[in-house]
This record gives structure tokens, C-alpha cells and sequence, in this order.
């Protein structure tokens, strides 16, 4: 998929990775609409996307909320007339700690937005991508999805739930005979918000002692990484790529020549690991 005068929805596009997505995506030609709960930082983002040349749209969106969501997609279409691209980027991390020290409602809060938010967006987006039969759902992978993530819990849990339901969902859309794609892609470590709320707090360095060990080091990735490599998947996307799980390190151009093994194999996949 070419993004030239596609439309995409890049949620969480105020900062960050989101942020360097919607940079990234516009200067291949994309209309992109910004959302996020902080307005003032998307309106930012579509500032500097303009003034790079590039369209954008901002809009005010809290990804857990079904009204704005569906406020978000209705605006998305009137403005540009379809949706190619919905990026469930918008995450949260806040409830750091063992489970008998995190906070209840904070823990929740990570994982509706992490979990009710990307499925609120794919259910929005969904009705005009298969009435056209075309369009490209992408998830974020994260930390603790395919392995556990002690202090982390809410997050960990909610991203290996999102895996789940990129699968899951991509089967339903296959078993309609739809060609919109359902994928997932893995930014691995960046320097965020998030990481440095786990470099300075207390309980994330007690729990996740390897943010702050890799923020020193300066060993964190630039969050443009995730964007060209999402950029590069795009390019090289075909039907066998359905419910995979990618990451940013992942040589897409490989996973074009050997789509129909990866099909045949069923690999990148979340799949239990049974003793021989």
C-alpha cells in the first residue's frame, strides 16, 4: 500500500510515537487526522505537518469513550471521504507496582485505554473499510505482551489481550471474505512519557529497573523507527500478513518473499509454547 492520498487515523498522534507516525505517514502523501485526549498537543503535530508540506486534521478524542470515537471517524470521513489506515497507537502505563500495591482504578484505566480504545477504533473504522473491501488496521505491540512484566500487570496483560484480538479479529474479517488487513507492529524501546514515569518513580525502578538502566545508557530507539518501519510494512503488505505480529526490526521486504511460508507455518503469531 502506497500512502499517497490515502487517509489514516493515528490515535495518541500528540507526542512521541504517535506523533513521529503522523509525521512520517503525511510526508508519504497521507491525509492524516490526529486525535488525542490533549488537543493543544495535536494541533501541534498537525502544525508542524503543514508546515512540512503535508495535510493533517486535528481532533479532540479520548479513545475509551465510544462517543468520541465515534465522533472522531465521523468527522475523519466528512473531511476526507474514507479511511485507509486506523493506527491504535493512544496507550496508557500508569499503574506501576505488584498487584497489591497498584491502585484499582488506575490499573483499570490502562486497560480500557489500551484494550476497549483500539477495539471502539476498529469497530468505528470497520463499515467503510469492508464496504469498500479494503484498509489496514494496525495495533502497537508493547512490553510484557509475549513475556510477563512484573510491576506492569495492567499494561503487560492489556497488550497481550491486543495481540489476541488482532488475530482474532483478522479471522472474523477472513471468514467474511473481507479484504481489509488486521496486523500488529512492536516499537521496541523508546524514550516516552511512559519510560521516563518508570525511570523516575520509585516502583518502576524497584520493578522495571531496565527503563532507567537503558534510558542512562542512552539505548532507547528514536520513535522514528517505528514510523518507517510501519511505512515499509505498508509497502510490502499482503493478505498473508493478516493477525501477525511484527517488529520494528523486522525485515519486511524478507516477509514479502516468504509470505506463503509464514502462512503455511502459522509463525508470528502468539501461540502457547508446548514442551516436546
Amino acid at each position: 500500500m502506497e500512502l499517497k492520498g490515502r487517509t489514516a487515523i493515528v490515535t495518541g498522534s500528540g507526542r512521541g510515537i504517535g506523533r513521529a507516525l503522523a509525521l512520517e505517514f503525511a510526508r508519504h502523501g497521507a491525509n492524516v487526522v490526529c486525535c488525542a485526549r490533549r488537543v493543544e498537543e495535536v494541533k501541534e503535530t498537525v502544525r508542524m505537518i503543514e508546515n512540512d508540506g503535508g495535510s493533517g486534521f486535528a481532533v479532540k478524542a479520548d479513545v475509551s469513550s465510544r462517543k468520541d470515537v465515534d465522533n472522531l471517524v465521523a468527522k475523519t470521513i466528512k473531511r476526507f471521504g474514507r479511511i485507509d489506515v486506523l493506527f491504535n497507537n493512544a496507550a496508557s502505563f500508569r499503574a506501576l507496582g505488584a498487584v497489591w500495591e497498584i491502585d484499582p482504578d488506575t490499573w483499570w484505566r490502562d486497560v480500557t485505554t489500551n484494550d476497549l480504545g483500539p477495539f471502539l477504533c476498529a469497530r468505528a473504522v470497520l463499515p467503510s473499510m469492508m464496504k469498500r473491501d479494503e484498509g489496514v488496521i494496525i495495533n502497537m505491540n508493547g512490553g510484557g505482551a509475549l513475556t510477563w512484566l512484573t510491576g506492569g500487570s495492567g499494561y503487560g496483560c492489556s497488550k497481550a489481550f491486543l495481540l489476541r484480538f488482532t488475530e482474532t479479529l483478522a479471522k472474523e474479517l477472513e471468514k467474511e471474505g473481507s479484504r481489509v488487513i488486521v496486523l500488529s507492529i512492536g516499537p521496541g524501546f523508546v524514550h516516552t512519557e511512559t519510560t521516563e514515569l518508570q525511570r523516575t518513580d520509585p516502583l518502576g525502578v524497584k520493578w522495571i529497573p531496565s527503563s532507567k538502566e537503558l534510558l542512562d545508557a542512552a539505548k532507547s530507539r528514536p520513535p522514528e523507527d517505528c514510523a518507517k518501519a510501519t511505512v515499509w510494512m505498508l509497502k510490502n503488505l499482503c493478505p498473508e500478513m493478516n493477525g501477525r505480529v511484527f517488529e520494528v526490526d523486522t525485515d519486511f521486504d524478507e516477509i514479502a518473499r516468504r509470505a506463503a511460508e509464514i502462512k503455511q507455518n502459522d509463525t508470528y503469531v502468539m501461540r502457547l509454547r508446548k514442551n516436546p
